[in-house]
């Protein structure tokens, strides 16, 4: 079945699988169970689009989507995001050397700013998963 073909229960139920494969388990199952009716649209339209549709896709492996990530996310200087999304690249086989060069390939792109931030935020995780050698 292909991408298109997919119910909106599909790409949630299969979105829902590989958010909780990249992001963690205990991180979406905290999302899902803390978010009240407002916040619960966001979260279906999330796991339904972003990872269900996007991220289920199989042209790109989930390294290569890592990295396009972390260095989308550093252009948009969302610290948080590129925080969450270390621990994901991590996850998806992303080397500490690989999460470097993407970062500063977009600081040269982005900005020294932005990709400040990046450092920061991606050296504070890894920092705590003691993912350095």
């Amino acid at each position: 079945m292909t991408t298109q073909d997919k119910t909106i229960g599909d790409l949630f139920a299969e979105g829902l699988q590989l958010r909780r494969q990249v992001l963690g388990a205990e991180y979406v199952d905290r999302s899902m169970k803390s978010a009240n009716d407002f916040m619960m649209t966001f979260q279906h339209i999330t796991t339904e689009w972003c990872w269900g549709y996007a991220w289920g896709r199989d042209t790109l492996d989930l390294k290569t989507r890592s990295m396009l990530n972390l260095a989308m996310l550093t252009a948009l200087n969302r610290a948080a995001e590129i925080k969450l999304h270390v621990r994901g690249a991590v996850n998806n086989g992303v080397t500490v050397d690989e999460i470097k060069e993407v970062l500063l390939h977009a600081t040269v792109y982005c900005g020294i700013p932005a990709g400040l931030d990046a450092f920061k935020a991606a050296n504070e995780v890894l920092t705590e998963m003691k993912a350095f050698d």
